[in-house]
């Protein structure tokens, strides 16, 4: 073993990063057998230096992210700040030092990958991410290597655990939406400012990283069509059961029927309770992969929190060592495809469309005329009346697949409708 340690500069020490730092203390004798040599931990950069931090002598603790990023003598940089800047800068200032870059930036990656890719390879070192997409779960790296000599063709998965719980809660306790996401809040699932995860862009930024790792192509945020969850009723999950479904907020990134593009997607759909993923449970995350050789994979585990996170980073740490004393580099970026991302209006999936509609003979002969005239299949129909004043009717159609074009015009035609008082929802049916 080789005895000069490899320097370590970990920037950010909150929840992740103290944890990072816990870690490579306490299981330093195991990470050096496994690396081949020590690793040591060489400078912290915080925002807030007097704040005590068990464990992390106060030696090592500045405040000044980019004079340690850009200091000749680190051999790593683990990047846990997140956002996008200063992280970049960081990044491709250590880069410029020669090096190697270990980072759970999932917003950053989702905005910038190619260029941090390029200036990686510019300079001869690693960027390595798996703690980006699903924390603890080790997907990144079976994506990229352990199927590289596949045809990966679906990626379909649970990626944030928040919206889990509330889509959790609400199907086991008859919760609404607001008393599902105050019980995340208060257990600690969900952040003061909730609108990451409830509207889709923390998962939207894996999707898109997991897309362009899956289909060889580069795929940014802007390319992902993302949809929350802060729509999805009571009703919703009520009439999800009486299908035989549940509702999850499902990342799905697929390669078309012809194989000359992809889509990336984020939105709450309800799936058959016989599929995997309907089992999800609280604030785990799973992913199904479909690969054309390997078939049918599920990778599953805790999608969140700063013991899950840092085991990932520590992952890619040892990853990353090993190449330095290799003096080699780990797989780069791998968009030799550059396939198209096709619009979401091309999309092809089943929907459940809820109407509030006027109770009386022929509006269900007008509904399903606007159907037919879209070129929309229904599949079933279920008519009810609704408790209250007046004289309405609640309709649930579940339709045959069908672009997603198709159906935006006929929920449009449908409002249009005199006999339409509202269109109640409108939902996804995937993952049959």
């Amino acid at each position: 073993m080789r005895t000069r340690p490899l320097k370590v500069a970990l920037l950010g020490c909150g929840v992740v990063g103290s944890e990072v730092a816990r870690i490579m203390t306490t299981h330093a004798e195991d990470l050096a057998a496994r690396i081949g040599a020590p690793v040591e931990l060489a400078g912290v950069a915080v925002r807030r230096p007097g704040r005590v931090r068990e464990g992390i002598a106060p030696e090592l603790v500045t405040t000044d992210a980019a004079a340690l990023a850009a200091r000749d003598d680190i051999d790593v940089v683990i990047e846990v700040i997140g956002g996008i800047e200063p992280a970049r800068t960081l990044i491709t200032t250590a880069f410029e030092h020669g090096a190697g870059v270990v980072t759970a930036n999932k917003a950053l990656l989702a905005e910038d990958g190619p260029a941090l890719h390029e200036a990686a390879e510019k300079h001869g070192v690693d960027l390595y991410y798996e703690a980006a997409a699903a924390a603890a779960i080790p997907l990144v790296r079976p994506l990229r290597e352990s199927l590289a000599g596949d045809k990966v063709n679906r990626v379909l998965g649970i990626v944030n655990g928040t919206t889990n719980f509330i889509l959790d809660r609400m199907d086991s306790t008859g919760a609404g939406y607001s008393e599902a996401l105050d019980e995340a809040t208060a257990l600690g699932y969900a952040e003061a400012d909730p609108t990451a995860d409830v509207e889709g862009f923390d998962a939207a930024a894996k999707a898109a990283i997991l897309a362009g790792i899956a289909f060889h192509t580069r795929v940014r945020l802007d390319d992902v069509h993302r949809e929350g969850l802060t729509e999805v009723t009571a009703a919703d999950i009520a009439s999800a059961r009486r299908m035989g479904c549940t509702v999850k907020l499902l990342a799905i990134c697929e390669r078309a029927a012809d194989g000359r593009s992809v889509t990336a997607r984020v939105h709450p759909a309800m799936i058959p309770l016989t599929h995997p993923l309907a089992s999800v449970r609280e604030a785990y995350n799973a992913v199904f992969v479909e690969a054309e050789a390997a078939g049918r994979l599920m990778f599953y585990g805790p999608g969140a929190g700063g013991a899950p996170t840092a085991s990932a980073v520590l992952g890619d740490l040892v990853a990353v060592c090993r190449n330095k004393l290799a003096g080699a580099r780990g797989p780069g970026e791998s968009a030799y495809a550059q396939l198209p991302v096709s619009p979401m209006g091309e999309v092809v999936t089943r929907y459940h469309i809820s109407l509030d509609v006027a109770d009386k003979p022929g509006v269900l002969a007008q509904c399903a005329t606007v159907f037919a005239e879209h070129g929309v299949s229904i599949d079933t129909v279920r008519q009810q009346g609704i408790d209250g004043p007046g004289d309405g009717a609640s309709l649930v159609v579940v339709t045959h697949r069908a672009s997603d074009a198709a159906l935006s015009a006929t929920v449009e035609a449908l409002r249009r409708l005199d006999t339409v008082r509202g269109v109640a929802s409108t939902m996804r049916v995937e993952g049959e």
